[in-house]
């Protein structure tokens, strides 16, 4: 049997989104989950039986229309038990959320989480949202991410955002195609709704001047938000002095991300500045894409010795190379640093730099999930990794290694891995030339009493029907293991 083959950009993608848990869809379980169904008459009419019962809903890539939402409207002003309602990838439209927002205006309906994304929305539908906001208290988180709702559509937003009645604690405008004019209007929501934990604005083409405005709202005394996102914004390194400010000011914003913009080592720089402030009390940090060098991670292993707050760090598609890798490892190394998860995935790494990575492993008993898919670290790094992964200090429970020039012949030692570490719950080796032969060694350890796998990941690796048969039998016998192939 051949490989599953993905498209070129899921393969590089698809697990980024599973681990940084950014994905359309949310992880948690709802009481109606209804993804990628087309709907029937007939399926629809039971569907609305269980809607008026349940208190989350899930409707995502159904197919569903403006037609269908006159019922969810009903629903929402008769069910005041709903209070999560997710309808992402649907083509509703404007007279789609009109209908829903008449449901939600009604007095019954208690509804707090409000998912639209990509929904084919425009600005207007926002006069209408602008009212639910200004009205339902209850609302406390609206995703409207990837519906064309331009400048004047997030104006009309902000009106209600802005209104006393609103207690919105999330909101979500990635790819709504803002403008840096809407930066006023935000600052000044950030200004007044102390409320407002997490904002999301990422893939909008701000730049560094609307990023100072932004910023002036943020350093408020009644701005108590959490959870900053700009990644793809048009920022350089001039909007991290402003940012810098921000993070030595606010102990409050815990969750940074400035993925995908080009701020360099010299932005880095500026926002450790900020970050090794006392009173900063950073929890997550996403720098992915950001074109630091190993110069830039000097800065951040000082960062990661002396700022016990932080615990995840997302520096995917940077070329840190091995000088790059060792210098973090100093860092992670020292008593001090408490960092749970580190992505490092696509950032030029060789087997150079895995003893540094093993000596990591094998001191720092905090460290979680590490994830360093393509990178060559190939067979031999696995070698010099797998003696800190067998120390009895390392507490690592999910590693990721897809496309790192991996063959059967570190399969073994993987082996001896699954097998002695049962606080592994999680591997990837997807897109690895590990054949049947490795696979086999694989699922030796997986029956072991002591392995306490949960996820094998092994997309893209050919293999035999008998192998793939034997894969499918053993996840079969362990009901708490998921092999995705």
């Amino acid at each position: 049997m051949g490989a599953r083959h993905l498209p070129s950009f899921c393969l590089r993608r698809l697990p980024c989104f599973w681990i940084r848990k950014r994905g359309l869809t949310s992880a948690f379980k709802m009481d109606l989950d209804i993804q990628c169904e087309e709907m029937s008459a007939s399926r629809w009419t039971e569907l609305k039986s269980s809607m008026n019962t349940s208190k989350t809903v899930r409707l995502d890539d159904c197919n569903l229309s403006a037609s269908h939402c006159k019922d969810i409207g009903s629903v929402l002003s008769s069910n005041q038990s709903l209070m999560e309602l997710t309808l992402n990838n649907n083509e509703l439209g404007d007279s789609g959320v009109e209908l829903l927002c008449k449901g939600l205006m009604t007095p019954s309906s208690n509804l707090q989480k409000l998912w639209l994304q990509n929904c084919n929305l425009t600005d207007a539908c926002c006069k209408h949202l602008r009212s639910v906001l200004s009205t339902k208290p209850t609302l406390i988180e609206l995703h409207l991410g990837d519906n064309k709702l331009g400048t004047s559509g997030v104006k009309v937003l902000c009106e209600g955002l802005m209104d006393p009645n609103c207690k919105l604690q999330k909101l979500q405008l990635e790819y709504c195609e803002l403008s840096p004019d809407n930066c006023d209007l935000l600052c000044s929501a950030l200004r007044t709704k102390s409320s407002l934990k997490a904002l999301n604005i990422s893939n909008n083409k701000l730049g560094d001047a609307a990023v100072k405005v932004l910023c002036q709202g943020l350093m408020d005394p009644n701005c108590k938000l959490q959870s900053l996102h700009l990644e793809n914004c048009r920022l350089t390194a001039a909007s991290c002095g402003d940012l810098s400010a921000v993070l030595a000011m606010k102990p409050s914003l815990t969750d940074l991300s400035v993925g995908e913009n080009k701020i360099g080592d010299a932005g880095v720089a500026l926002l450790c500045q900020g970050l090794l402030n006392p009173n900063c009390k950073i929890e997550k940090l996403w720098l992915w894409e950001c074109r630091v060098s190993p110069a830039g991670c000097k800065d951040l292993s000082r960062v990661l010795s002396t700022k016990e707050s932080l615990t995840e760090l997302s520096l995917i598609g940077n070329e840190l190379r091995d000088p790059g890798m060792e210098l973090l490892c100093q860092g992670l190394k020292d008593p001090k640093a408490k960092l749970q998860a580190l992505w490092i995935r696509e950032c030029g790494l060789t087997t150079a730099c895995c003893k540094s990575i093993s000596s990591v492993l094998g001191t720092n008993q905090t460290l979680r999930e590490l994830h360093m898919g393509g990178n060559k670290i190939g067979d031999a790094g696995v070698e010099i990794i797998h003696e800190g992964l067998m120390n009895p200090n390392c507490n690592l429970q999910s590693l990721w290694l897809g496309n790192c020039s991996l063959s059967a012949a570190c399969c073994g030692s993987l082996a001896t891995i699954l097998s002695s570490k049962p606080c592994l719950t999680e591997l990837d080796l997807s897109n690895n030339s590990l054949e049947d032969e490795g696979v086999k060694k694989l699922c030796e350890s997986l029956k072991h009493p002591n392995c306490k796998l949960q996820q094998l990941v092994l997309y893209d690796i050919y293999l035999s029907s008998e192998v793939d048969d034997e894969l499918k039998v053993l996840e079969e016998s362990k009901p708490g293991l998921k092999i995705v192939l």
